[in-house]
């Protein structure tokens, strides 16, 4: 069989067996580990530079609040370019988005500009609603067999990130003498032209045909369905009070008299631990439930913030974020799970995107608000602020739970 020659995905029909899937799953799976790791990057070091930088203390996590609203911004567009284009043309144009971000970050930093290195986060977030998709991509090609696999396969780029990041910044933050920090954001931009090159070689795959058929019922019909609305609460949640803390804990660690190094490295096993369970993550819902694995990702939430009250040792903080990670990674993939059983296939789509842009849009703000509550009340605050959602959540899973209110598909 001849290799394909067109960039868009629906001109081209896959070969028989799953050798496409298998590919494309490789290579998003290192694409995942390059561009996955750029929020570690952001996440580690935007607070510090924001300190240095912003004329207001209380603005010092903006950069992180832009690299989330960057997310939320970019998921619908993102998603329309890749209909359009095909998935690898609009990879190609998402990892030039990521290494404009870099660059212009570093510039920022460098010209003492708190301005042009938001600006820089804000375009490294956008390019991460590309990264996002990676998962649904690996399936495209995919017979239902191998789809677990395939995400497994992408989800292990995402466990690699984990360590890229934040190693990419214990190496690289001083490169730049002048300009501290400026090098790993330099890096971050490397990371994001390998990850085009990779990207590039990425087989077209076709689009399923359901979207095209029909739109389906009106969305704002589905999302004021009971059962969206408590998916939805609980992702908003879990992936809401992740950052929020997860924003924090950097400053915090600075604060308490811990490195540079300590932080990121803190970053790191929090986002190990937030990628790591994936393996397992969808069997144990397979046994359990998808409303019993998220309410245990909640209660994890709520427990990382009673290690995080109990002191300010390195073990606290570590061991605090490690269960941060694995609470978002039982409540948000439940969550997920759940969110699956509300809209019909030709629904998915719209639905899924306006899922993610909640749920972004909702990051972004308690990233930004964690900056404010840190310098305001200091760490204690922003640990006692994790309970109250987490206990709403907890009794809106508990109702939908009594009153069967959530169906199965």
């Amino acid at each position: 069989m001849s290799a394909p020659t067109s960039i868009s995905d629906s001109s081209v029909q896959a070969p028989s067996g799953d050798a496409v899937a298998k590919h494309n799953a490789v290579v998003l799976a290192v694409a995942m580990a390059l561009g996955g790791s750029s929020p570690a990057i952001v996440v580690s070091l935007g607070g510090l530079v924001g300190q240095s930088l912003a004329w207001n203390k209380d603005l010092a996590t903006l950069p992180v609040s832009l690299l989330n609203l960057g997310l939320a911004l970019g998921t619908i567009p993102a998603a329309m370019l890749m209909r359009k284009a095909g998935r690898r043309f609009g990879y190609i144009v998402g990892a030039g988005i990521g290494l404009s971000g870099g660059c212009l970050a570093a510039f920022g930093i460098a010209s003492f500009s708190f301005t042009l290195f938001c600006l820089g986060t804000l375009i490294i977030g956008s390019y991460g609603s590309f990264n996002q998709s990676y998962r649904f991509a690996a399936t495209d090609a995919a017979s239902e067999r191998f789809k677990p696999k395939a995400i497994s396969w992408v989800m292990t780029g995402g466990l690699a990130a984990g360590v890229i990041g934040p190693q990419t910044v214990i190496w690289t933050r001083d490169a730049v003498q002048a300009a501290p920090f400026a090098g790993a954001f330099l890096a971050q931009a490397t990371l994001a032209l390998l990850s085009m090159i990779v990207v590039s070689f990425l087989r077209p795959a076709p689009l399923g045909v359901a979207s095209t058929k029909a739109a389906g019922r009106p969305l704002i019909e589905i999302v004021r369905q009971p059962r969206f609305i408590a998916a939805a609460v609980t992702g908003l949640v879990s992936y809401s009070l992740m950052t929020f803390v997860m924003t924090a804990a950097p400053l915090a660690m600075i604060g308490c008299g811990h490195s540079v190094g300590v932080a990121a490295l803190g970053i790191q096993w929090h986002i190990l631990a937030m990628f790591g369970p994936s393996f397992f993550t969808g069997r144990l819902i397979a046994r359990f439930g998808k409303r019993p694995v998220t309410a245990a990702g909640l209660v994890l939430i709520a427990l990382s913030a009673l290690i995080g009250l109990s002191g300010i040792g390195i073990p606290h903080f570590w061991t605090a974020l490690i269960l941060l990670g694995l609470g978002w990674n039982f409540g948000f993939i439940g969550a997920t799970s759940m969110v699956t059983d509300c809209y019909r296939p030709e629904e998915r789509a719209k639905v899924q995107a306006a899922n993610d842009f909640l749920i972004f849009g909702s990051v972004a703000a308690a990233s930004f608000s964690s900056g404010k509550l840190l310098s305001a009340g200091g760490w204690e605050s922003v640990n006692w602020l994790v309970f109250p959602p987490v206990a709403i959540a907890l009794l809106l899973l508990a109702w939908q739970q009594r009153t069967k209110a959530i169906a199965p598909a």
